[in-house]
């Protein structure tokens, strides 16, 4: 009897320190992946929304990275709504943007994630439209900067795939 109760303690604690190491492994790949698919929803969305401003559209490409009731709400997207847009003067060819995540935290059957990301537009390729020309300066024909900034996020996942909810906390950023 003595031996059939050794046997089992020793089956019962090899079972639970294989199950635990495999429910690990679980959480572990599946924070991977969400982790990874918040990045690219991340990087292209706030590549995307620059373009928006730059090329002064309000593109549709938006609403696959960014929930339905943020885009009014976004404070650089407002610009090409009531008209102040700075970039409206450049024919914009290209710009090298940058994002960096800082921290990202989400449990893998949550659909809430937040994570700290820091936006820069280094270089914008472009050059001021020919009608502007004769009433701009010639010190000012090249875009304007980018603000970097420092940006708290909340996305949201919605029918399998990641949205950004809300930007928060926009902080300007000096490298």
């Amino acid at each position: 009897m003595k031996k059939l109760r050794r046997l089992v303690w020793f089956i019962a604690k090899r079972l639970i320190i294989i199950t635990s190491i495999l429910g690990l492994m679980t959480i572990a790949f599946y924070f991977s992946m969400n982790a990874a698919n918040i990045f690219v929803i991340l990087k292209d969305g706030m590549a995307q929304r620059t373009l928006a401003v730059m090329m002064n559209e309000d593109n549709e490409e938006l609403q696959k990275y960014f929930s339905m009731a943020y885009l009014p709400q976004d404070k650089r997207l407002a610009v090409i709504r009531n008209g102040t847009n700075p970039y409206e003067p450049y024919q914009i060819t290209g710009i090298d943007h940058r994002l960096r995540m800082e921290w990202m935290w989400t449990w893998p059957w949550e659909d809430t994630a937040r994570a700290t990301i820091t936006e820069q537009v280094p270089a914008i390729d472009g050059r001021i439209k020919s009608s502007f020309r004769e009433v701009t300066p010639q010190e000012q024909w090249s875009p304007p900067r980018w603000p970097s900034a420092r940006y708290d996020v909340i996305l949201i996942r919605e029918n399998g795939q990641w949205h950004i909810r809300e930007l928060r906390n926009e902080r300007a950023y000096t490298p």
